[in-house]
């Protein structure tokens, strides 16, 4: 576990840090991106200065390879929060407004649209598609 140093000097906003999929007032799944803040300080192991947002609690911590997509003719919910970090292959997410995300290597998501109208996913090109999913907690 890194362990923080010195005192907290100002609030940072971190660079876009994932993209938010959640259900708004009226049902529809929507996206947003969110940036959180943080804290800028040291760290005790080495002279590595770095922006630290709050954290965050998880449940657990699982790969999945995706070996067969759902069908990408009807909407699905998320089957709870979670973030989905893309490690390999790409694919899009359309809400159910019919905006759309095209996610790839690197991209964090997290899916609160658990109720509504949900949304689709579709595999982009043939190959492979590798995930991170980490459920999280009550709390964000």
């Amino acid at each position: 576990m890194t362990v923080l140093t010195g005192s907290a000097e100002d609030s940072a906003e971190m660079p876009v840090a994932y993209i938010r999929l959640y259900t708004d007032a009226e049902g529809h799944s929507r996206f947003e991106d969110v940036s959180p803040l943080g804290r800028t300080t040291g760290v005790v192991e080495s002279d590595l200065r770095a922006t630290f947002s709050e954290p965050m609690s998880a449940d657990w911590v699982v790969f999945r390879h995706v070996v067969h997509e759902a069908d990408d003719s009807r909407p699905h919910n998320a089957p709870r929060r979670q973030f989905i970090i893309m490690l390999k292959g790409e694919c899009e997410v359309e809400t159910s407004t019919g905006e759309k995300r095209r996610l790839g290597p690197g991209s964090v998501l997290l899916t609160e649209d658990t109720e509504g109208l949900g949304h689709i996913t579709r595999r982009i090109g043939g190959g492979d598609r590798l995930t991170l999913l980490i459920p999280l907690g009550p709390e964000l």
